[in-house]
Parts: structure tokens; C-alpha cells; sequence
């Protein structure tokens, strides 16, 4: 116990070193209708606070889900979101962003859920031209169905950063001169859903979703988004280059943010597609860059 208490001590005294935020400016925290609207099963949405919190309801009829209201061409996209709490084996909590063609693209969070006790695991995708298996996978180093916590994404044409409360945990570049396609010309929607996936998502499958513990509730607020909005039949956006994601400290992470984002990957990952040789005996071309976090 001693060793595990000092093991998070040193955890957050690591988390509260200075950085640089993923914005120069604080995220703005709007109400839901601001920016977004449901997709489906409308009654499993429920509205407090005027509409700054909502909570999706997942029973064993149906989940629920939201999209937002424009489409978008890089930007900053957060959400502050508390996860299901206790037994959530089966569930998952999703927020992604993702284009509507065929070929899409699209940068995905999704939360597995977990038996009682044990971590949620964060599954992070990136799908370029329509092609994904790019998962990783990591542990939280915090119960994130105890109090909020702010998953954001930032995309330019340089990068795409996730972050959790600030702390990157996975860049994916761009990476066209090694032959890999990067979301650039597609805006995309953002999304967020709650739904039964116990066919995969817990243990691979094992885990099956008690429905004696349902209803499943996860809880939203903070609908910040800050992006190139773009028309239906956009295919690139006028601001590019003008816009602070654009700016030249954005393009890379800062020394500070690289030890942080080592620290995840030493510490937290569990999974990661570009060492998996079973599933790729020969690593996608990306991964080159990856071996240098």
C-alpha cells in the first residue's frame, strides 16, 4: 500500500509540473444545445443544470447519442465527462470526430468499461481514407467515473494530439512523406454516444453487461469546441494558417509535453498497434516516428 501511495503521489506531483495547455486561451464551457444536438433515442437524454450537464442513459432497450450541430476543418474539440460508474462491463462511452464519405476519416476516445474494482481501459483510433487498426490502449491514472476529467483533441495540419486533463497520450503526425494518408480535406462531426458493445469491449467479450446494474449513466458538461467550421460542400477551410492551431507552437509538442507523453507510454499503455506483430508482422510505415516517443 505504502509503494502504491507513493507511486500516485509522485503520478501527480509529475501532472502538476509546469506545461504549456493544449490552448493559449482557457476552453470555453457552453451549454449542450449551443453546439450539439441528439441522434437517437431522445428520451435517454436527460438535461440538468439549463442544459449545462446532461446525462446519457444506457439500459438494456437502448444507449443514446449526440452529435454536433456544424462540421469541421481542425480546431480544438474537449468534453468534460464522468464515466459510469461501478460495474460498466460491456458499456462504452465514445467521443470522436469523424467525416461522413466512405473513405472516412476519424479520431476516436472510446471507454471500456470494466467489472467493479478494476481500471477503464481508453482505446484511442485514428482512421485516414477509411483505413483504422491503429489502436492503443492505455490505463487512466485516476477512476474517471469518481469526478470529471476533460479528454480534448487537437488537429491541425501537422498533428493530431489527444489529450486527458492536459497530459498528451498519443500523437498521431502527419506523415505523408512516408506514404500515410492524414485527415486534411474532410471536415468532420463531432460525436459522443453510450452503448452495449459486450461482444468485444470488456476482456475481449468476456465480461458480459449486467443488466441488473442499469440503468448505465454517463454524465457530460464543458461543450467546448473551437474549429474551422465548414460548409457541406467545403472541402478546405479559408482560415488555415490564420487560426492559433495552426500557429508554429502547435505544430510539435513542447519538450515538457514529450516527457509527459513518455511518462503515459511507460507507465499506462497497454496496447499498442505499432508493436503488435501478430496482428502486423510488418509495422505501418507511421510507426517509424512512433519508436521516437
Amino acid at each position: 500500500m505504502a509503494s502504491f501511495l507513493f507511486t500516485v503521489c509522485l503520478s501527480f506531483f509529475f501532472l502538476a509540473a509546469g506545461v504549456r495547455s493544449a490552448t493559449p486561451k482557457k476552453a470555453v464551457d457552453v451549454p449542450f444545445g449551443r453546439n450539439y444536438v441528439p441522434t437517437w433515442a431522445f428520451d435517454h437524454i436527460k438535461y440538468n443544470n439549463g442544459g449545462n450537464e446532461i446525462q446519457l442513459v444506457l439500459d438494456k432497450y437502448t444507449g443514446t447519442g449526440f452529435q454536433s450541430k456544424g462540421s469541421y476543418l481542425f480546431g480544438h474539440f474537449s468534453m468534460h465527462i464522468k464515466m459510469v460508474p461501478g460495474d460498466s462491463a460491456g458499456t462504452v462511452t465514445a467521443f470522436y470526430l469523424s467525416s461522413q464519405n466512405s473513405e472516412h476519416d476519424e479520431i476516436d476516445f472510446e471507454f471500456l468499461g470494466n467489472r467493479s474494482g478494476q481500471p477503464y481501459i481508453l482505446q484511442t483510433n485514428v482512421f485516414t481514407g477509411g483505413g483504422g487498426n491503429r489502436e492503443q490502449r492505455i490505463y487512466l491514472w485516476f477512476d474517471p467515473s469518481k469526478a470529471y476529467h476533460t479528454y480534448s483533441v487537437l488537429w491541425n495540419l501537422y498533428q493530431i494530439v489527444f489529450f486527458v486533463d492536459d497530459v498528451p497520450i498519443r500523437v498521431f503526425k502527419n506523415s505523408k512523406d512516408l506514404g500515410v494518408k492524414f485527415p486534411f480535406n474532410q471536415s468532420m462531426k463531432l460525436y459522443s454516444s453510450l452503448w452495449n458493445a459486450d461482444d468485444w469491449a470488456t476482456r475481449g467479450g468476456l465480461e458480459k453487461t449486467d443488466w441488473s446494474k442499469a440503468p448505465f449513466v454517463a454524465t457530460y458538461r464543458g461543450f467546448h469546441i473551437d474549429g474551422c467550421e465548414a460548409s457541406v460542400n467545403d472541402k478546405y477551410c479559408e482560415t488555415q494558417g490564420k487560426e492559433w492551431w495552426d500557429q508554429k507552437e502547435y505544430r510539435d509538442l513542447d519538450a515538457n509535453q514529450y516527457k509527459r507523453l513518455k511518462w503515459v507510454r511507460q507507465k499506462y499503455t497497454i496496447y499498442n498497434y505499432c508493436t503488435d506483430r501478430v496482428r502486423f508482422p510488418q509495422p505501418a510505415p507511421e510507426c517509424k516516428r512512433d519508436r521516437d516517443i
